[in-house]
């Protein structure tokens, strides 16, 4: 599996907070950043500014409601996220196994010579 990773979404998701309101937007369907700001320990300004860093790389979606906006995560976005970590978790998988083969020769190599000597 080779998905492209995008350095934006990652850095997008990197970010405990953003991956929390993500959680709660799932959640509820959707939500303001006054409905998350209650619901985290951050200012409605900070919500704010992390809502805009995910609606640039595409997670989230706005729509005007009043003097609110109301957010709702793009789930096919997600997904393409979810594929990237997935395929980021293969490939490190195939590499720490390739590393253990290599560790597991030398030492068998090692256990050869003491069992010579």
């Amino acid at each position: 599996m080779s998905t492209a990773v995008d350095d934006d979404l990652w850095s997008a998701v990197g970010d405990p907070t953003r991956r929390r309101m993500l959680d709660l937007l799932l959640a509820a369907g959707d939500g303001t950043a006054t409905s998350l700001s209650e619901q985290l320990p951050v200012t409605r300004q900070a919500i704010s500014k992390h809502l805009g860093v995910l609606d640039r790389v595409g997670l989230v979606h706005a729509t005007p409601a009043g003097r609110e906006r109301r957010y709702r995560v793009d789930e096919a976005q997600l997904a393409r996220a979810v594929a990237q970590l997935s395929s980021v978790g293969a490939a490190w998988d195939a590499r720490l196994q390739r590393i253990k083969r290599i560790a597991e020769a030398i030492q068998r190599t090692k256990d050869q010579r003491d069992t010579q000597h």
